[in-house]
């Protein structure tokens, strides 16, 4: 059960990441937040996989065709994914945007199941699907009307849901690709290499096209550089999980983001949360507490 303790560690890390990059959002636009995660998160990828094989006494394994592929099209994924998250969260509350994101196990499922072959119990997936009928309730109010404003940042969260589910598995697939070695020095590896082809993605399209954000985030350094660590680290223990179970039972299991974005709601970000919420929070811990008790 290790891989669950790395999913709730990433996913408190990861709550931290998406609140300085939700702010840092209003400042410096969403690409130039988006990027911040990416390029100040690559130096401490560094030092993680220097610090693993110094430990583990490990050499770094070498990567083939098929790994770089994996890297490449869950780095992409990823950068996409964020940037829809983002947008969402520019109409949206914090915890409802979050909410629309954590549709992503029963994507990952599928496309675990389609990509990878992984395998799940039937107890397993009804699991999943309690948990993200939970996120559906604290996603959608019975008496929103369905416009244009309401559906656009939720039709970008879902979106970034899958793009999320996508990335998952492509990192998981690239982390088993790289053989017998150590699984955090396999999910060390990856770290390093997703955030190194994220960090030379984002600095040659920000040239390009947006050289006043990627200028504007180097000024926020201090912001940056702590929204970077948080999501170095919270991708070192996804990647913990990748290595060790289905990417499905990982995600899932993330799934009390929800909760740890309830904190920052309220705590931080003065937002309510509604009776329908609270019961859809009520569904994903049932879902999340039974997958672990078949996992």
């Amino acid at each position: 059960m290790l891989w669950a303790l790395a999913a709730v560690i990433a996913a408190a890390a990861q709550t931290a990441r998406n609140a300085m990059q939700r702010k840092l959002t209003s400042q410096i636009g969403t690409v130039g937040a988006t990027q911040v995660r990416f390029l100040y998160g690559f130096p401490f990828a560094l030092v993680f996989l220097t610090a693993v094989a110094i430990v583990t006494g490990e050499s770094v394994p070498s990567a083939d065709f098929a790994f770089i592929g994996f890297a490449l099209g869950g780095a992409v994924s990823q950068i996409l994914a964020t940037a829809l998250m983002l947008l969402s969260m520019k109409e949206r509350s914090f915890s409802v945007t979050t909410a629309y994101t954590k549709t992503e196990p029963v994507q990952v499922a599928l496309f675990g199941a389609l990509v990878l072959g992984d395998h799940l119990s039937m107890s397993a997936i009804v699991a999943i699907i309690v948990a993200t009928i939970g996120v559906v309730l604290m996603a959608v109010k019975a008496d929103e009307k369905l416009t244009a404003a309401g559906i656009r940042p939720a039709l970008a969260g879902i979106a970034a849901g899958g793009l999320f589910a996508l990335a998952a598995i492509f990192f998981r697939g690239g982390i088993l690709e790289l053989g017998q070695q150590s699984f955090v020095l396999r999910a060390s590896t990856m770290l390093a290499w997703s955030l190194g082809l994220q960090t030379f993605i984002l600095i040659i399209w920000m040239m390009l096209f947006d050289r006043k954000a990627l200028t504007a985030s180097l000024t926020l350094w201090r912001s940056s550089l702590f929204a970077g660590f948080m999501g170095a680290f919270a991708s070192q223990f996804w990647f913990i999980g990748f290595s060790l179970t289905a990417a499905a039972n990982v995600r899932t299991l993330g799934l009390v983001e929800v909760f740890f974005a309830q904190i920052v709601t309220r705590k931080f970000l003065s937002e309510t949360t509604s009776k329908r919420e609270f019961l859809g929070m009520t569904l994903i811990l049932v879902g999340v507490a039974s997958l672990l008790l078949v996992g």
